[in-house]
């Protein structure tokens, strides 16, 4: 079977995914490591402190792609050149770029969008609102000309949820209903599936088809087997594979996800048709 890992990130990207062994982030990795359930070796993600070792873990997990995923916010900013240089040249990778309207401007991020795209040759745009400062909802009038212009050039839009939200306010799947509903067209994708809050962002995954949930690493904690449950009927076309890595082993991501129940039809489109749609691999 193919598998498309919809969120990556090698070490050396930034001291926060472990680049700099023995400082405080790398202690944070590793703890994290140990929170989502790692076995064994819990500072595995150091063989990505080069991008040689990096393409060696995504061949040894078996990926057919593997998404780099970039970031603007002001506490974090990967350059959308920066993820350009990890991916380019090599068949196996894709990279999301990023933007920030608040700290660009609505017409810089947008002029940013189409330079990641149309330049570096990107597959999608990351926003994350409850990141920011000031922290927004997803729903936020700032937005909106994002959305507007993603949905008019068919770019998939990735956004960041989940309990690591500074505030846990805004990891609200509600205050995402109003964005799929102005913009049917726009394909969401939702990091870390909005966990804890899962019957809640199943419910908005019910309701609005255009809204995809990538649980990766929160996929294996308790209150995940919802996700599973709803894969298996309607949510089969909206549910993608993610391991989050450098926080979970790519290859022991791929293994638990086998084993959660998840039937031949749902684990088919989970770990690659729909992924493969999002993109337009196929």
């Amino acid at each position: 079977m193919k598998i498309i890992d919809m969120r990556c990130r090698p070490a050396f990207l930034h001291p926060f995914f472990g680049a700099v062994p023995g400082s405080a982030e790398h202690a944070t990795a590793r703890w994290l490591n140990r929170r989502v359930g790692t076995r064994g070796d819990d500072a595995h993600f150091e063989r990505s402190l080069t991008q040689e070792g990096f393409l060696a873990e995504v061949r040894d997990a078996g990926l057919y792609k593997a998404v780099v995923v970039g970031r603007h916010t002001p506490a974090q900013h990967l350059p959308n050149e920066r993820i350009h240089a990890i991916v380019d040249g090599h068949a196996q990778l894709l990279g999301i770029g990023s933007v920030d309207p608040e700290l660009q401007g609505v017409e810089g991020a947008l002029a940013e969008i189409d330079h990641a795209i149309d330049d570096l040759g990107l597959a999608g745009i990351d926003l994350e609102p409850g990141f920011g400062e000031p922290a927004r909802h997803p729903d936020d009038a700032l937005y909106w000309p994002i959305y507007e212009h993603l949905q008019k050039r068919a770019i998939p839009l990735f956004l960041m949820s989940g309990p690591t939200t500074p505030d846990p306010a805004y990891n609200d799947p509600g205050r995402l209903a109003a964005v799929a509903r102005a913009f049917p067209d726009l394909r969401i994708v939702v990091y870390h599936g909005f966990w804890p809050n899962v019957q809640q962002a199943i419910g908005l995954a019910f309701r609005y088809e255009n809204v995809h949930l990538v649980p990766d690493m929160y996929l294996f904690l308790p209150g995940s087997e919802a996700y599973v449950q709803a894969a298996n009927g309607f949510l089969a076309d909206q549910l993608l594979f993610g391991s989050s890595y450098t926080f979970r082993p790519i290859r022991q991501s791929i293994e638990d996800a086998q084993r959660l129940g998840l039937s031949e039809h749902a684990l088919e489109r989970f770990f690659h048709g729909n992924a493969a749609r999002l993109f337009g691999l196929d």
